[in-house]
């Protein structure tokens, strides 16, 4: 097994290799403007430092959102663009499952990261691999109170959810923890097959969660100027 891992659905650019039981390399920018110049040289540095090439990989996985539209769309073509190529399979995974996963928490918590307009996409998670609710959208102050939280929009709106409630844990997805809770599930029997019905609890097609519309809007019919 190896696995290339990125996501691009928050300002962490990232990207890991995974070979079934520990992370190869891992490579990270936070940069929230350059998803697309970024991706394939962080790629290209993690299959150097791991010593592999991308004919040696057996799946790609990719963080499915939420995000802001752009950024992630980056990451999911990508995705599926190298498993066509390399004829290997794709995967979804959600960007909050990856960031929960990376916290290593065995308690209850939530995971927020920015989702403009003065909003966060969150979670609810039981621990760092089960998530009870989500994901969502909402303003700060709608997220469930008095549980512990994870992620940079979180920290964002600390002054509103109680700078307390913070863990130190980190802010975004990386690349490593995608891979390492991919791996954990990839070598289960029928995963493909499960994943293609829709029913797998982690996995899923490489296709975006979106939870609201883009802010880009094709533009309507011209009015009409009278004389």
């Amino acid at each position: 097994m190896l696995v290339l891992a990125f996501d691009t659905a928050t300002p962490a650019v990232t990207a890991a290799l995974h070979d079934g039981a520990r992370v190869l390399a891992e490579s990270t920018t936070i940069d929230a403007r350059r998803h697309g110049e970024l991706l394939v040289p962080t790629i290209e540095t993690v299959l150097r430092e791991a010593g592999a090439s991308l004919g040696d990989v057996t799946a790609v996985v990719a963080g499915a959102g939420p995000g802001p539209y752009t950024g992630l769309r980056v990451g999911l073509v990508t995705a599926q663009a190298l498993a066509t190529s390399l004829g290997v399979p794709a995967y979804g995974v959600c960007t909050l499952d990856a960031l929960a996963y990376g916290s290593g928490l065995a308690e209850p918590f939530l995971v927020a990261t920015d989702a403009r307009r003065k909003e966060v996409f969150w979670g609810h998670y039981q621990d760092m691999r089960t998530r009870l609710s989500g994901p969502a959208v909402d303003r700060p102050h709608d997220l469930p109170g008095e549980l512990p939280l994870v992620g940079a929009g979180a920290r964002m709106y600390a002054e509103v959810l109680g700078a307390s409630r913070l863990l130190d844990a980190g802010e975004y997805p990386y690349a490593g923890a995608l891979a390492a809770l991919a791996a954990e599930q990839l070598g289960a029997p029928d995963v493909r097959e499960v994943v293609e019905n829709g029913t797998h609890p982690v996995l899923s097609l490489p296709r975006p969660i979106y939870l609201r519309r883009p802010d880009a809007q094709v533009p309507g019919a011209p009015k009409k100027v009278s004389a």
